[in-house]
This record gives structure tokens, C-alpha cells and sequence, in this order.
């Protein structure tokens, strides 16, 4: 009988996380939320519904059949779930997270500090951009598609790394925040660091990752061709979403700005 790439696989630990992180978010909004906030709404509709995407994109990376297919066929699949753990899903949950909530965690003391130190842009830049690079080290990727603690642990550091990076562009708590133009210049060196291994994947000769050298072909995709587009998905893909944000940024606070201005100008004139 033939391997079958597409197999059912159940992943308890996966639903029993999810669950976890909206049992913990409904708690939070449901009893302690009121507590901390007696008048006005305790979250947002648009909170909510950004809590809901971003687990919603949690679990499909997380779970079957991407996590399965990332781990025991195709890189370029790990490499796309690896993508949605970091740069899509904190972003999401991080938005979601009410003020208070933050509050709430860290509190204003020791806590507090440390995340405000390791939030800063130069910290924050630095830890995420070195997990990314670990992360995709042969030796490190071999060992944790066969380790489960291991490769546990390196989507832990992924996705709390992660979390850090966004701290400054859209974390819940605002003093942590760059400036606009500070903020084009931060994600935009952000996009310029992964193309290191993005370009090694891309230009590389023969197998990088042993453990993907296999005979069973997922989309009829060689292992060559596999490692080239992990290495576009890391490159154009994490660059594409960090550009379009910056000009996004860019409209909303400058082009706007410059046509309130002129509009006023013409009001006064």
C-alpha cells in the first residue's frame, strides 16, 4: 500500500490549544472585562472579529492537512505555515487584544518593563529576525520534523518572537508604538533581512534539507523546484504583505494629510 500524502491525521494537541486560547479570550472579555470596565463596550466588534481570524488562521496552519504536509513533504509548505504563524496571525491577535487586557497581563510593574524593553523596534527586530534564522538552519530543520518537542518549541519562539516584532506597529499598547514614518522604515527592514536565506534557498544546488529528499512527490514538485519556491514564498510573499502595509501607512497619514491641508487652504482662500 502506498504512502498517501493526504491522509487524515488527528492532532489533539492542536484543538486542545484552540480551544484553550478561546476559552482563556472569552473569560477574559466575559468576567474580567466588566470588573475593569464597568461603562462602555469591554471589546469591539472589530476586535472580535479579528481574534476570530486570527485563531481561525492559527488553526489552519496548525493543524491537518498543512501542518502535514509541511512537516513530511514539502518545505515550501512549512515555509508558507511559517509565514501565516508570523506574519499574519500575531499582527491579528495583537489587535484584537483590548487595553485593559494588556493591562491586565503585564500590569505596571516588572512585567510591564520588561515587555516595553523587549518591544523596542531595535530588540523586538533583532530576537524575530534571528529566531528566522535559526529556524531555518538545515540541521535545525531536520532534527524538528522528526522531534516533536523541538518542533514545538521552535513555533513557540516563531509565533512570542513574532508577537514582539508587531509590538511597535500595532501592539495594544500605544506608548510602544513608532511613529509613522518610523514604523514604514521598521517594516520595511524587516522585509529586507529574510531575503538572505530566501536567496541561499533559491540559488542553492542539491537537496538543503535532507529530511524533504524524498521520494514521494506532493503536486509532482522535485526537491529543487520545492526549495525555490519556499525560498519565493519567503521573499516575495513576506515582502509583498510588509509593503502593502507600509503603503497603506503611507496613504492614510500622508497623502491624507496633504489633501485635508489643501482642502483647508482652499477654504480659507
Amino acid at each position: 500500500m502506498g504512502v498517501d500524502p493526504w491522509r487524515f491525521q488527528a492532532h489533539i494537541e492542536v484543538w486542545l490549544l484552540i480551544i484553550a486560547i478561546i476559552a482563556s479570550y472569552t473569560y477574559a472579555i466575559r468576567v474580567i472585562g466588566p470588573r475593569v470596565v464597568p461603562f462602555g463596550a469591554v471589546v469591539t466588534r472589530r476586535q472580535l472579529r479579528r481574534f476570530t481570524a486570527g485563531v481561525l488562521l492559527m488553526w489552519i496552519a496548525s493543524d491537518w492537512p498543512i501542518h502535514d504536509i509541511s512537516e513530511e513533504y514539502l518545505y515550501s509548505m512549512h515555509m508558507s505555515q511559517h509565514l501565516m504563524i508570523s506574519y499574519f496571525v500575531p499582527p491579528l491577535l495583537l489587535l484584537a487584544t483590548p487595553k485593559w487586557l494588556f493591562d491586565a497581563i503585564f500590569g505596571t510593574g516588572r512585567g510591564f518593563r520588561v515587555i516595553k524593553f523587549l518591544s523596542r523596534a531595535p530588540v523586538a527586530g533583532l530576537l524575530f529576525n534571528v529566531m528566522v534564522m535559526v529556524a531555518h538552519i538545515p540541521d535545525v530543520v531536520n532534527r524538528s520534523v522528526s522531534n516533536g518537542p523541538l518542533h514545538y518549541s521552535l513555533h513557540i519562539f516563531l509565533v512570542l518572537t513574532a508577537m514582539l516584532m508587531w509590538m511597535p506597529v500595532c501592539g495594544p499598547e500605544r506608548s510602544f508604538r513608532l511613529q509613522y514614518g518610523g514604523m514604514m522604515i521598521y517594516l520595511f527592514l524587516m522585509s529586507v533581512v529574510p531575503t538572505v536565506p530566501a536567496a541561499w534557498l533559491t540559488f542553492a544546488e542539491g537537496s538543503v534539507y535532507k529530511h524533504y529528499d524524498i521520494p514521494v512527490r506532493v503536486w509532482g514538485l522535485s526537491v529543487t523546484t520545492d526549495q525555490q519556491l519556499a525560498g519565493a514564498v519567503m521573499k516575495s510573499a513576506g515582502s509583498m504583505f510588509l509593503w502593502t502595509i507600509i503603503v497603506v501607512i503611507f496613504f492614510r497619514r500622508f497623502i491624507g494629510r496633504f489633501f485635508a491641508e489643501a482642502s483647508y487652504s482652499k477654504k480659507v482662500n
